[in-house]
C-alpha cells in the first residue's frame, strides 16, 4: 500500500475530530502488513477508523469477527485455512444480519480475475489491491460501510464480465491442484518476476518462493519456468 497520510469523508473540514466512526477488523497473514495498515489508517481521531481486531488465518478471522462484530472487515484473499472465500462462507450469517451487518472489503496483492470474482461471489462488497493509498483505503472503508460496492478501477471489468454471463466458468482441474499461494507465485513467475522480487512483493522469503515454484512444477508436471510461463499464458493467467 502506498504510504500517504489518510484523510477521508469522515474527517472534519477543519482537520479536527471526525464526526463518523467505522469499526474495522484486519485479516491478513502478514503481521508486518497488518501493522502497516494500522499505522496508515488506524488513527481514529484523524480517519474515523477504529481497528478493533486482527487475524492471520481463517479460524482466527471467524473468531475475531464474530466476537467484535465490526462494520467492515479488510480481508486478504490468500489466507491459511481456506482463504478469504472460506471466511466469507463461515461469516455468511453475519453478512445477512438485518441489523448491523458485517461487510467485507477484499484487500489483496492479487489482481487475478478468479480471485476477484471468487470473493465477490462469496459476498464481499468490493475488492482493492494493496497499491491503494491510505486516503483511498479509508474512503473505500466508509463507502463499504454505507453499502456501496468499491473496486480498484481495473478490477471492476472482471466483475461486470463475470456477472454479465450466465455461463459458469469452466473448471480447470490442473489449476485446482494448486493452492492460492501457489497460483499467486505462478502468475508472478509467468510475468517475468525474479524470485527476489516475488519474495518482496508477497512478504515471504526467497526460499519459500523456491518451494512454491517446485510444488507448482511438480503438480503441473512441468520442467522449468519457461514451460510454466507458456502454461500460464495459454490459460490467460498472466
Amino acid at each position: 500500500m502506498n504510504g500517504q497520510n489518510a484523510g477521508t469523508q469522515g474527517q472534519g473540514q477543519d482537520g479536527g475530530a471526525v464526526d463518523r466512526r467505522v469499526r474495522v477488523v484486519l485479516v491478513d497473514d502478514h503481521r508486518m502488513f497488518r501493522a502497516g495498515v494500522q499505522a496508515e489508517i488506524g488513527d481514529t481521531a484523524v480517519t474515523g477508523v477504529e481497528v478493533v481486531g486482527e487475524a492471520a488465518d481463517v479460524d482466527q478471522a471467524v473468531t475475531v469477527i464474530t466476537a467484535t462484530r465490526p462494520e467492515v472487515v479488510l480481508l486478504d484473499v490468500h489466507l491459511p485455512g481456506g482463504g478469504g472465500v472460506e471466511v466469507l462462507r463461515r461469516c455468511a450469517p453475519l453478512m445477512a444480519a438485518a441489523e448491523h451487518p458485517v461487510r467485507f472489503l477484499a484487500l489483496s496483492v492479487s489482481d487475478a480475475a478468479e480471485d476477484v470474482i471468487g470473493v465477490i461471489r462469496g459476498g464481499a462488497r468490493g475488492y482493492v489491491t494493496k497499491t491503494i493509498t491510505g486516503t483511498d483505503l479509508v474512503d473505500s472503508v466508509f463507502r463499504v460501510q454505507d453499502g456501496d460496492a468499491v473496486f480498484s478501477p481495473r478490477l471492476a471489468g472482471f466483475v461486470l464480465d463475470a456477472f454479465a454471463s450466465t455461463d459458469a466458468p469452466p473448471v480447470d482441474e490442473d489449476l485446482d491442484r494448486l493452492t492460492q499461494r501457489e497460483r499467486e507465485v505462478l502468475r508472478l513467475i509467468a510475468r517475468g518476476y525474479a524470485y527476489k522480487e516475488i519474495a518482496k512483493q508477497l512478504f515471504i522469503s526467497v526460499k519459500t518462493v523456491e518451494s512454491h515454484v517446485s510444488a507448482v512444477l511438480r503438480k503441473l508436471q512441468l520442467s522449468n519456468r519457461h514451460e510454466l510461463t507458456r502454461w500460464a499464458t495459454a490459460r490467460r493467467l498472466v
